[in-house]
């Protein structure tokens, strides 16, 4: 999974930022209005915003990151854009914070492109990858917070499955993690080849044969675990609905079946009446105050996917804000 890919076109590499247009379709008709802002609240490298800045020309952008090294790779590649662009060292659930420091009351677009960005899966000293041995990091901001390898080696066990089966749907947690255990009263755990081949050896023959590497599942709940992706994720979609102004639309990328579920959750309760059941007619405070704009998640074309293998577990979810901001919003 990933915020934007490699793309191989004439041996050439570029970036390839998933289902860019569809995103940009569904946002369009709130960005093409004068004095338009539209907030990026997953930088990554730059890819989703260099396209909103470049196809709607009159747009500012504000865009957030919690990984620094994004933040200058992406400064570098929007700077043509100067002054209309504003990039934030900060996590997405900080999002009213970021906004009141900037003055801005309401936005008309924001967009999630939520995992992990290519550049973090493919610098192999941050530890996403198992692929690839290397230190079993996973922050997604490096200045901050406990590491994969913390996790690892002093969480207890009972809590160590309880993420794996949370965050990673493993059904073999309870045996990696004895292995875990086991392992780490040995010696503690700091690269990342080392936890591929303990799983490898810990699952019996029927796990390995199904659903690709054995370690991904490990690896996503790991890195959930370290980031705080779903509580972080749970905060800031609602507080992203609470930023939009009336006609201000929200587009939001997940990559696993939990992100996805919670976004879907969030939308779904914005687009439904609250009316208690009954009532022959409906007051205006339990009228619903979002327009769905997808019909379920949209799934990214055969093309793309075959163009952008990070794009294949892609779904994207839309919503429009239909009604002003009432007592309900939270």
């Amino acid at each position: 999974m990933g915020r934007e890919a490699f793309a191989n076109t004439g041996g050439q590499s570029r970036h390839v930022p998933v289902m860019l247009q569809r995103c940009l379709d569904l946002l369009a008709p709130a960005l093409e209005q004068p004095g338009a802002v539209v907030v990026d609240c997953t930088l990554g490298l730059g890819g989703h915003s260099e396209a909103l800045l470049t196809r709607f020309p009159e747009v500012r952008l504000v865009a957030l990151d919690r990984d620094k090294e994004a933040l200058r790779l992406s400064r570098e590649r929007l700077a043509p854009f100067g002054e209309r662009a504003t990039l934030v060292h900060a996590v997405y659930d900080e999002l009213p914070e970021v906004l009141d420091r900037l003055g801005i009351a309401r936005v008309q677009g924001v967009l999630f492109d939520l995992g992990v960005s290519s550049m973090q899966l493919d610098e192999a000293d941050r530890g996403f990858a198992y692929a690839q041995d290397a230190p079993l990091d996973m922050r997604m901001d490096q200045t901050a917070g406990v590491s994969a390898a913390e996790v690892l080696n002093t969480y207890p066990p009972g809590e160590l499955v309880r993420i794996l089966r949370a965050y990673g749907e493993e059904k073999q947690a309870k045996r990696i993690v004895a292995a875990v255990v086991r392992e780490r009263e040995k010696e503690p755990f700091t690269t990342s080849a080392r936890l591929v081949e303990l799983i490898r050896d810990a699952l019996p023959q029927a796990a390995k044969r199904t659903g690709g590497n054995p370690a991904k599942r490990t690896f996503q709940a790991l890195r959930i675990e370290v980031n705080g992706e779903l509580s972080v994720l749970e905060r800031a979609v609602p507080a992203a609905v609470k930023a939009l102004d009336v006609g201000g639309r929200i587009a939001v990328l997940s990559y696993h079946s939990l992100e996805d579920r919670l976004v879907k959750q969030v939308l779904a309760a914005g687009a439904a009446t609250t009316a208690p059941p009954g009532l022959p007619v409906v007051p205006e405070r339990y009228q619903p105050r979002l327009k769905l704009l997808t019909r379920g998640a949209e799934l990214p074309t055969e093309e793309e996917i075959a163009e952008n293998r990070r794009a294949a577990p892609a779904r994207l979810r839309g919503a429009q804000r239909i009604r002003e901001h009432l007592e309900r919003d939270v």
